[in-house]
C-alpha cells in the first residue's frame, strides 16, 4: 500500500479537472469492498459479506431502505467504522491498516457531504468553507485562491459572508458540498445529501455532484429517493439486509 501524504499546495488557479486527474494513479479501483461484513456489539450485523466494486471517476447511487447498512457502509470507506470482518480497500489503502495519523491523511482525501450539514453557526459561508484547509495547513493565499471558483460553482458566491441561519436548506447543503470539494478530493461521499430539500434542491445538489464527477472525482451517494435516481441514469447498487446487490438495467 502507497503511502499516503498530504495535498501539494501550489498558488496556481484552481483546476478542479487536472487536479483530480492528476490525482488518479495507474490503479483503476477507487474503492473495493471484499467479503465485508460489519457486526456491532449488540449482534446486529449492518453489513454481511458485502462486496462491492467502484472505479476511479465513476458516480455511484446506493439506495435502500432506512436502517439497511447504507450510511454503515458509508462510514467505513472513511474510517468512522471498521469492517469486522473482510477488506476494505480505499484508494489502494487497506483502511484495517490505517491508525491516527495515516488515517486522518487518508480522510484529507475524501470529501463528506452529510444530511444535517454540520456547519458552524457562528461562522460564514466563506469562513465554514475555510475552516477545512486551515486544518489542512494551507497559507492564507492558498484558501483564498480556492474560495472564489468553489463559491461560483456551488452558487453561492453572492452570500459569501453570510451566516447559516441566513440561508434555506438547500443553501446550507451547497456550503457543506463546498467544504467537502475546496481541498479537490479525488472521492466525494455523500450521505443521504438531498434527504432534507425538496425535489427542486434537491436536483441542483445532484447537478453539482455530476459536475464534480465529470472533473475526475469519483462520487459516491447514498439516497433513498428514487425517482431521483431514475433521473440521473447512473449505476445503482441496492443495501437490503446488511448485502449489496447489483440493479440491472442501469448505466455501469
Amino acid at each position: 500500500m502507497p503511502v499516503i501524504t498530504p495535498n501539494n499546495k501550489t498558488d496556481k488557479s484552481v483546476d478542479f479537472t487536472r487536479e483530480n486527474q492528476d490525482k488518479q494513479s495507474s490503479s483503476k479501483l477507487m474503492v473495493k469492498l471484499h467479503s465485508v461484513t460489519k457486526t456491532y456489539p449488540n449482534g446486529a450485523n449492518a453489513l454481511l459479506d458485502a462486496n462491492l466494486s467502484v472505479k476511479k471517476g465513476e458516480f455511484l447511487f446506493i439506495t435502500g431502505p432506512s436502517g439497511s447498512g447504507k450510511s454503515t457502509l458509508l462510514k467505513l470507506l472513511y474510517g468512522e467504522e471498521f469492517a469486522t470482518q473482510g477488506e476494505v480497500i480505499v484508494n489502494e489503502c487497506d483502511l484495517s491498516t490505517l491508525r491516527g495519523d495515516n488515517l486522518s491523511l487518508l480522510r484529507r482525501r475524501i470529501g463528506i457531504v452529510f444530511q444535517d450539514y454540520k456547519l458552524i453557526p457562528q461562522r460564514t459561508v466563506t469562513e465554514n468553507i475555510a475552516v477545512v484547509l486551515q486544518a489542512q495547513g494551507y497559507t492564507r493565499k492558498e484558501i483564498q485562491r480556492r474560495l472564489e471558483p468553489t463559491l461560483k460553482l456551488v452558487g453561492l458566491f453572492s452570500k459569501a459572508n453570510y451566516f447559516p441561519d441566513q440561508l434555506s436548506g438547500g443553501e446550507q447543503q451547497r456550503v457543506s458540498m463546498a467544504r467537502a470539494i475546496v481541498a479537490t478530493p479525488p472521492l466525494i461521499l455523500a450521505d443521504e445529501p438531498t434527504g432534507n430539500l425538496d425535489p427542486d434542491n434537491s436536483w441542483q445538489i445532484i447537478q453539482i455532484l455530476r459536475k464534480l464527477n465529470s472533473f475526475g472525482a469519483t462520487v459516491i451517494v447514498t439516497t433513498h429517493d428514487e425517482h431521483l435516481v431514475r433521473r440521473c441514469n447512473q449505476r445503482v447498487v441496492q443495501v437490503r439486509d446488511g448485502r449489496v446487490y447489483e440493479e440491472l438495467g442501469v448505466r455501469s
